[in-house]
C-alpha cells in the first residue's frame, strides 16, 4: 500500500505525520472500529486526496471524524460537485476490513466496489492510470482487495501503480501481445496471464528474457486460481 500511495498518480497523501493511536481510538468510540487499511492510512499520512478530492480524516483537539455516519454506512469520500459517495459498509466486515460501497448521488443505489480501503485506493489508481478495472477479471478482483501482493518467498503480483511500467520494460505487448505480465518471482521468472480469450484464469511462469507469443507452450502453468494460490503460499 505504501508503494501505491508514494508512486501512484491519483493519490496525494498529506505529509503531516499522521494521527496518533489515541486520536483514532477516540473517533472509533463514536463510529465503531475502522478498517485496518484505513487505520494504517490515518496513522502514516493523516489525510490526503484521491483525484483532487479529500478523503475523510480525523481532526484532533477534540477528535472529530470529517466523514459522516449514516446507520451501517460510514462515508469517507465523495466525488467532486456532489457526485457519488463512498462508504464503509459496517455490516460487511471480513477480518479487519469493511467492504466499500459506492452510492449513486441521483438514485441512492449502492454497489460494492472494493473489499477494503486499500482496494478502494487501488481501483481509483487503476482508473486514473487508464487501466480500467484491470487487465483481466482475476487481477481486477485482486485489486479490489489490495494494490498488489508480495510474498515472503519473493513472489510479487503487481498493483496498478507498477504493472504498466513492468510490461513496458519487458516489451510484453511486442513479444506476447495477447498476454500481460502480472508479476514475477524475484528470480528472473515472470508471471503471465491472458488479456483476452477463453482462459483468462491460468497463470504461467516464463523467464523474463524468453517472453514469446506462445506463453502456454513455452511456460510452466502454475495455477488457474491466482488468488487461492497466493493465499495458500
Amino acid at each position: 500500500m505504501r508503494e501505491l500511495v508514494e508512486t501512484g498518480s491519483a493519490i496525494d497523501a498529506a505529509r503531516d505525520g499522521g494521527r496518533s493511536e489515541a486520536s483514532i481510538r477516540a473517533v472509533e468510540s463514536a463510529v465503531g472500529p475502522l478498517s485496518r487499511s484505513y487505520r494504517w492510512w490515518l496513522t502514516h499520512y493523516g489525510g490526503g486526496t484521491v483525484g483532487g478530492t479529500e478523503i475523510a480524516t480525523v481532526v484532533p483537539g477534540p477528535e472529530t471524524f470529517t466523514g459522516r455516519l449514516d446507520g451501517e454506512r460510514l462515508c469517507f469520500y465523495q466525488e467532486a460537485d456532489c457526485g457519488d459517495s463512498y462508504h464503509f459498509a459496517l455490516d460487511r466486515r471480513v477480518g479487519e476490513e469493511h467492504a466499500v460501497v459506492r452510492r449513486d448521488h441521483r438514485t441512492g443505489d449502492e454497489e460494492q466496489v472494493a473489499e477494503s480501503f486499500a482496494g478502494f485506493l487501488s481501483t481509483r489508481e487503476a482508473l486514473a492510470a487508464g487501466l480500467g478495472d484491470g487487465p483481466n477479471p482475476t487481477i481486477a478482483r485482486l485489486w479490489r482487495s489490495t494494490p498488489g501482493v508480495l510474498l515472503p518467498d519473493g513472489v510479487l503480483v503487481y498493483g496498478p501503480q507498477a504493472i504498466r511500467e513492468r510490461n513496458e520494460t519487458y516489451e510484453v505487448r511486442e513479444y506476447a501481445p495477447h498476454w500481460v505480465l502480472i508479476g514475477d518471482d524475484s528470480g528472473g521468472g515472470g508471471l503471465l496471464m491472458r488479456r483476452r480469450g477463453r482462459d483468462r484464469t491460468s497463470v504461467f511462469r516464463l523467464d523474463l528474457g524468453a517472453i514469446e507469443p506462445d506463453v502456454e507452450r513455452a511456460g510452466d502453468r502454475l495455477t488457474d486460481d491466482l488468488i487461492g494460490w497466493l493465499a495458500a503460499r
